[in-house]
C-alpha cells in the first residue's frame, strides 16, 4: 500500500543523508493502530520513528474513544510530507457529467456513493460536502476498494470517494471520471477537474502521510531529523515516489504539522457529530 511505498523511499532517502541503515518494520492491523501503540511506548530516543497517515492519526481520533494512544500528545511531530486529495468519482458512461450537474441531481433525486468503511477518512469527507452541498446521498460501504470499484463499474453504485492516486489507472485508462477533489490544487495534469473550493465547498481534508516520534524526543534528536527530511526530500527518486499518480509533495514540519492534525480532528469530529455516525 501506499504507506508501505512512501515508508521504504523515505527510509532510503533518510538513510543516504543520515549515513545510517534505516529499516522499514511493518505493524499491520487494526487500522494502524498496532504501529501507533507500539511507537507511543517506545524510547524517545530518535531511532523509532512512526510513518503516520490522516486516516489513523485525524479521522481515527474524532470517531474512535478507544485507541491506544492520544493524537497529538503522545507523539512529536517531525514532518508531513505528501497530500493525495479525495477524489469523487463516477463511471465514464455516466450521466454526471459535472460537479454542478452530480450535486444538482442530487438534491433531486435518490443517489448513492461508495467508501471503503464506515467512519473511515473517506466516509467522514463525504459527509462534510453533503451537509456543506445540502444534499442527501446513500452511504453505501465496502471492506476495500477493489469491491467498492468491482460495484461502481457494475453500476451497483453510482459514485466512490477515495484518495484519487490510487484511482488513477481507472482514470487514465478511461473507465472513471473524476468530479471533483478535496485540497486546495487541481491535479496535476487534469486542469478541468475542479476542487470542491472551486465551487464554493470549504472541503480542504486529504489523505497525508507524515512522520512522528515519540513524545519526550530530544529537541537535538528532533532538529536533526527534521534537516534530514529537508534534504531527502531534494532526492530525485523519492519525489518521484511521492507524486507518482498525482501525489502532491506539500511539506510541513514540528509545530505547523502538529497543528495540522488538530484542525484535521476537529473538522472531521464536527461532522461525524452532525452526521450521527456511530463509533
Amino acid at each position: 500500500g501506499g504507506g508501505d511505498t512512501y515508508g521504504r523511499a523515505l527510509a532510503s532517502a533518510l538513510g543516504k543523508v543520515l549515513g545510517k541503515t534505516v529499516i522499514v518494520d511493518n505493524r499491520a492491523g487494526a487500522g494502524g493502530t498496532i504501529a501507533g501503540s507500539m511507537v507511543a511506548r517506545s524510547k524517545p530516543d530518535g531511532y523509532t520513528l512512526l510513518l503516520v497517515l490522516s486516516g489513523s492519526f485525524s479521522a481515527a481520533p474524532a470517531v474512535r474513544s478507544d485507541l491506544p494512544y492520544r493524537v497529538p500528545e503522545d507523539f512529536t511531530a517531525i514532518a508531513k510530507l505528501v497530500d493525495s486529495p479525495y477524489g469523487l468519482v463516477v463511471r465514464a458512461d455516466s450521466p454526471y457529467t459535472s460537479i454542478e450537474d452530480y450535486l444538482q441531481k442530487a438534491k433531486a433525486g435518490k443517489m448513492s456513493f461508495a467508501s471503503v468503511g464506515a467512519g473511515g477518512a473517506s466516509h467522514i469527507v463525504m459527509e462534510i460536502i453533503k451537509q456543506q452541498a445540502g444534499v442527501d446521498i446513500l452511504h453505501v460501504p465496502y471492506k476495500g476498494a477493489a469491491p467498492a470499484m468491482n460495484d461502481l463499474l457494475g453500476g451497483m453504485v453510482d459514485s466512490f470517494i477515495n484518495p484519487y492516486v490510487s484511482l488513477m489507472p481507472q482514470i487514465k485508462s478511461g473507465k472513471l471520471r473524476m468530479l471533483a477533489v478535496t485540497g486546495t490544487a487541481r491535479p496535476p495534469g487534469m486542469p478541468d477537474v475542479p476542487t470542491f473550493k472551486d465551487i464554493g465547498l470549504d472541503v480542504d481534508m486529504t489523505l497525508w502521510y507524515g512522520f512522528v516520534a515519540p513524545a519526550g524526543t530530544p529537541a537535538d534528536v528532533i532538529a536533526k531529523l527534521t534537516n534530514a527530511t529537508k534534504v531527502a526530500l531534494n532526492d530525485p527518486e523519492l519525489i518521484r515516489t511521492l507524486e507518482a499518480d498525482g501525489g502532491q509533495v506539500t511539506p510541513l514540519f514540528g509545530d505547523q504539522f502538529r497543528e495540522l492534525m488538530i484542525r484535521d480532528i476537529q473538522k472531521f469530529k464536527a461532522a461525524v457529530v452532525k452526521a450521527g455516525i456511530k463509533e
